[in-house]
């Protein structure tokens, strides 16, 4: 081996050795592991300075790095960065994330929502998910997503951006309530943005109860077999019932405040007057008692019922004060439901500025207009609620408002009144008692009458149908003798032209036979005077056919005899036992 071989063999191993030691060092001392739903935030210790203002560096700055790392296995080298160890930001279903930035441009003049690349609240919301946002750099907040219940509409108001023009509704880029409206279903949007207001639509009913106050009957939560979505359409709903209850406890007035003279009285303190300073004067803790017993509370049926302390009284025409029992069915569209917000509010302040109102204000309108016995009577009642639901329904119409039915169930006026009212009513009902009690004796006789010749006519009816049932079982028995007469007669005229047929059979086959037989015999016949014809002799013919006639099997020896007979000749012909013995088989046969 040459020296040049031998420096170059070893420079090889030192570079092995050197790399080797290096990746030991690398393993032992810059190895570091991210471990699973873990993010690594990397600290340079090395690089240009960071601009006055920034917080988190670039590739080649230093100081807490932009980028982040992810799960696994990651080399750094502990002299020049540092890294950290944090939690991703996990966000789960039915949640979005907020997300405030501290890094990036600074906003505009007046402009409180950020886009990616600002410093500040991001317009964008971050969906379900898993995210790695630098901490130092980020700060991420989780809030519930906007879930609108079936029967249910979210009314959209923006909160960024220049304000739309008074009685309009906003555009993409204004602020204020928008036209377009959430149907129901899940929602990710950025509550700093917009702020969702969920309001019934369909049909709802307000019932005024005399002066026991009244209730407005909403929808309830419809059951879902979505766990998610039924806890977030639970929690809108209750967030919408606080609202409502901060309304009201800030507007409510008491059930046992005196009304003032010709007016009823809301559960929202929408008007002022000296009854009510009065109340406030005297008891200045009736409101906050009222406020605490009017809790919203649930029907059987799952209705959310709003307690209301408004009734309705008035003069009648003839100078009675009367107080009715109503229940309103209202009907808020969802292509109107935005304009009805951005006008009134919330139901409670629809409720409160627009259909109590106009409820009561028509009520006595148009109970003043009637004298207090018509309110008694049936027919009276009748009238005056479908005069009542006529003009409801105009008026309400066009806050685009549609009444259904204003209903009439109790009305209550003075004693005065409706005790000679009432004796004249029972006087009248009972005359007609008595004339239908007339009539009832009278149709009793008539009914009686109609037994007896209905009995009659059962009894003719049973008669003609057991001689109707006696005719045609006398008509079946006939015809069933005819029927069996006529198959006799049928059968026996079969059995004759079959015995015919037998005998005709017979005669024919007899004559075959016969004529059978007298063809073969005569044949044979003509046979034996041809072969007698062919002989010229029939002795010849004779001993031919004996002789054909002969069992073949039969031998002939020719005896020669001498003096004496047969038999001595036979036993001195020495023909042996067996010869003798066949001669005299032959003999014999």
């Amino acid at each position: 081996m040459t020296n040049k071989s031998a420096t170059i063999i070893a420079g090889l191993l030192l570079v092995l050795v050197c790399v080797a030691a290096w990746m030991s060092v690398e393993w032992f001392f810059f190895r570091f592991y991210v471990g699973p739903n873990q993010m690594a935030v990397i600290i340079s210790k090395s690089g240009d300075p960071l601009p006055a203002g920034e917080i988190l560096a670039d590739d080649g700055q230093k100081g807490i790095q932009k980028a982040v790392l992810g799960e696994g296995r990651h080399f750094l080298n502990p002299v020049f960065f540092e890294h950290e160890i944090h939690p991703v930001t996990f966000i789960p279903p039915g949640k979005i994330g907020l997300v405030t930035s501290k890094v990036g441009a600074n906003l505009p003049e007046g402009d409180f929502l950020a886009n990616a690349n600002q410093k500040g609240i991001w317009r964008q919301v971050l969906g379900p998910g898993k995210y790695r946002l630098n901490p130092y750099g980020y700060n991420i907040t989780v809030v519930d997503a906007i879930s609108v219940p079936v029967g249910y509409c979210g009314v959209i108001t923006s909160l960024s951006g220049k304000q739309a023009a008074p009685g309009e509704f906003a555009k993409a880029d204004e602020k204020g309530v928008r036209k377009d409206i959430l149907q129901p279903g899940l929602y990710y949007i950025n509550p700093k943005a917009y702020k969702i207001d969920v309001l019934e639509i369909g049909v709802n009913q307000v019932s005024l109860l005399g002066k026991e106050g009244g209730r407005v009957i909403t929808k309830g939560q419809l059951e879902s077999t979505n766990s998610v979505m039924e806890e977030l359409q639970g929690k809108v709903l209750s967030e919408t019932n606080k609202k409502r209850m901060d309304y009201m406890n800030e507007n409510a007035l008491p059930t046992n405040m005196p009304p003032a003279k010709s007016q009823s009285r809301g559960f929202f303190k929408s008007r002022s007057d000296s009854a009510s300073d009065k109340l406030e004067m005297e008891a200045p803790d009736e409101k906050a008692k009222f406020a605490q017993q009017r809790m919203q509370m649930v029907d059987e049926n799952g209705s959310t019922s709003m307690m209301l302390a408004q009734f309705i009284e008035f003069p009648s025409r003839d100078g009675f004060q009367i107080s009715l029992d109503m229940t309103v069915e209202v009907e808020l569209l969802p292509k109107e439901i935005s304009w009805i917000f951005s006008r009134y509010g919330d139901l409670p302040a629809v409720v409160d500025k627009i259909i109590m109102p106009q409820i009561t204000s028509i009520s006595r309108n148009k109970g003043s207009e009637y004298q207090a016995k018509d309110f008694i009577m049936g027919e009276g009642r009748e009238k005056f609620q479908n005069e009542l639901t006529k003009a409801l329904a105009t008026t309400l119409a066009t806050k685009k408002i549609i009444v259904h039915n204003a209903l009439i169930r109790h009305v209550e006026v003075p004693q005065q009144i409706l005790e000679p009212i009432q004796q004249a009513s029972i006087a009248i009902q009972q005359n007609l008692t008595n004339l239908e009690r007339q009539n009832t004796a009278k149709k009793l006789a008539e009914l009686n009458t109609e037994i007896a010749l209905i009995e009659q006519r059962r009894e003719q009816v049973a008669q003609e149908t057991s001689k109707l049932r006696a005719e045609i079982k006398a008509d079946e028995e006939k015809q069933v003798a005819q029927i069996k007469a006529e198959a006799i007669k049928k059968a026996a005229e079969i059995a004759r032209e079959t015995a015919r047929n037998d005998a005709e059979t017979v005669r024919i086959l007899g004559q075959a036979q016969a004529s059978a037989i007298q063809l073969v015999e005569g044949e044979k016949v003509n046979g034996i005077q041809m072969k007698t014809a062919a002989y010229d002799d029939y002795q010849a013919y004779t001993l031919t056919e004996f002789a054909r006639s002969l069992n073949p099997d039969v031998k002939v020896n020719i005896i020669h005899s001498g003096t004496g007979t047969l038999w001595t000749d036979l036993k001195n012909a020495n023909l042996g036992e067996l010869g003798g013995a066949a001669l005299l088989k032959g003999n014999a046969e």
